[in-house]
């Protein structure tokens, strides 16, 4: 053993660490957050591929060589942010209920992650707002799957019986303007009352009042067993 060096693998036994990214995986992940900020400030109609070119520095023909349309690179962006989402609804919905994460972990890590891409809600505004051809095919197709399963994911939390089956849409619909709208109204925020919203203190706050207000709402009784529904 060389001199200096650890008496043991920092590595689990059978464990490869990850191949650092090539260059071109690190082209296209500096074309995705363009795309990303891009879209979230102009909306798809107002954002070109040249645009996203030049603000990586790239000739747009280069770009092509990473995403062959901006329907791609747009499906793309959608899917570097909301599949994670989706994957741990996923979890939540198939898991045993003693494996299932709750609500602090859960809205932990929208926090994290839209945190890491700040500009999604944003987007997701632009989308809302323009609605119609827009929403379709891409947006639609992401964003269905998530509420159908956040559906069912509150209906199994609502253990009380606390909400009538018309009104859990509603709660999911408020939960989503909760979590996504503090980022969204986070620039207007700023420019009003001088507060980063997105400062990790405020963040950290809002994350804490987020989990608070779930666990409240899902409270389980003493005792409880899960609310069987017809």
């Amino acid at each position: 053993m060389a001199p200096g060096m650890p008496s043991e693998s920092p590595l689990p036994s059978g464990d490869v660490p990850p191949a650092p990214p090539s260059k071109g995986e690190r082209t296209a992940g500096r074309i995705l957050d363009a795309a990303e900020r891009l879209f979230g400030e102009r909306g798809y109609d107002g954002t070109a591929l040249r645009d996203v070119a030049d603000a990586v520095g790239i000739r747009t023909p280069s770009l092509y060589n990473h995403f062959e349309s901006k329907e791609r690179l747009y499906a793309a962006v959608l899917d570097r942010s909301i599949k994670p989402v989706l994957a741990m609804l996923d979890r939540v919905v198939e898991a045993p209920t003693e494996e299932q994460p709750g609500p602090a972990e859960m809205i932990a890590a929208v926090m994290d992650l839209l945190t890491a891409h700040p500009h999604l809600p944003r987007l997701l505004l632009h989308e809302t707002l323009a609605g119609g051809q827009r929403m379709t095919p891409a947006l639609r197709e992401r964003l269905a799957p998530i509420f159908s399963k956040a559906f069912t994911t509150v209906e199994a939390a609502d253990e009380r019986g606390r909400f009538a089956p018309d009104q859990i849409p509603l709660v999911v619909l408020a939960l989503y303007h909760a979590v996504v709208g503090y980022y969204t109204i986070a620039p207007l925020y700023s420019e009003l009352m001088g507060a980063d919203l997105l400062s990790d203190t405020l963040r950290a706050s809002q994350t804490r009042f987020l989990t608070e207000l779930s666990e409240s709402l899902f409270e389980r009784s003493p005792g409880s067993s899960p609310r069987r529904r017809p």
